[in-house]
């Protein structure tokens, strides 16, 4: 990497502007709130952040470097601990691309999980996908020596417990779960999809298999395809199901969660008896990926009642 990687990025001027608003021009200004935390926790060196918080890791970017990992239901964050291990001279901002839409649109997500980094408030697109530990840690190194390069450099204290106080164990995740979270770490969807299936056929009742099921078969549909290829053939072919269904798969992983519902509720009364049944199954899906509480599936849930009665 070289400084010239600094230009040309896009403008985040919107987020540090929305981040310095009073609470209640936020909330005016249609601002998500903080984004659920999927096991990252807060702490100086990992946070987790939403669109109302994000201009603040912007700034912070400004004095010590930033990682910014974009992860969604089903696809919990991989990077804490080895971003952790860098003592302070990097900060991991782990980010719902579904519940932070701003904050998506921003850096152009079109799918999770993807990685930016941030040095001097500019931003750096770094992957898409999860490399191999050895590969994450040489891009991060390269990160560092740009940010040495642009004055850059400053550390954040990593959290420690009291004297006397231990850390809260993590939580292990259910073999199986554990099992599709690695896969999805090396880049194996298809085996990440297998062993989610395996444990919806062992515990039907287990939600976050479903979730990530959902969300793992929407990573391989988009996988190897071009946003704007996707989005062509869509525009060139409104009466195309597979067409339609592709680009409401990108506005879903880009965080444009009411585009997608809204295209495939608008699509669904001018189907046959199969179309209708195909795009039930894809938005029963979707709310699998956002999530039942969320308002926007509330929302969409009920107009797609109102639709088939």
């Amino acid at each position: 990497m070289n400084p010239d990687a600094l230009r040309g990025a896009v403008d985040l001027s919107s987020l540090v502007r929305a981040a310095q608003q009073p609470p209640a021009q936020q909330a005016s200004a249609g601002a998500a709130g903080p984004a659920p935390a999927t096991g990252t926790g807060t702490s100086a060196v990992v946070r987790d952040v939403g669109d109302a918080e994000f201009g603040e890791v912007v700034e912070l970017s400004r004095s010590v470097p930033v990682i910014v990992e974009f992860y969604a239901a089903g696809i919990a964050p991989a990077l804490p601990g080895i971003v952790s291990s860098y003592g302070g001279r990097l900060v991991l901002a782990t980010v719902d691309g579904n519940s932070s839409p701003q904050v998506a649109q921003a850096f152009q997500v079109q799918q999770v999980p993807a990685v930016v980094a941030l040095v001097g408030g500019r931003p750096v697109n770094l992957f898409v996908g999860m490399p191999a530990e050895a590969e994450v840690r040489q891009v991060l190194d390269q990160v560092l020596e740009l940010a040495a390069q642009n004055g850059v450099t400053g550390t954040v204290s990593a959290d420690t417990p009291e004297e006397g106080e231990e850390e809260p164990a993590e939580q292990p995740l259910p073999p199986l779960h554990q099992e599709a979270f690695d896969a999805i770490s090396r880049g194996d969807l298809e085996a990440a999809a297998t062993a989610y299936r395996t444990a919806i056929a062992q515990s039907p009742a287990d939600g976050d298999a479903v979730a990530g099921l959902a969300q793992v078969s929407l990573l391989q549909r988009l996988e190897g395809r071009e946003a704007s290829e996707i989005r062509d053939a869509a525009a060139a072919a409104p009466d195309d199901l597979d067409a339609q269904l592709a680009v409401a798969d990108l506005d879903l992983s880009g965080g444009h969660v009411e585009d997608a519902f809204a295209r495939l509720l608008t699509l669904f009364p001018g189907l046959d008896a199969d179309g209708k049944a195909v795009v039930r199954t894809r938005l029963l899906d979707y709310f699998e990926i956002v999530g039942a509480e969320d308002e926007r599936t509330i929302t969409a849930r009920r107009a797609f009642t109102n639709l088939l009665y």
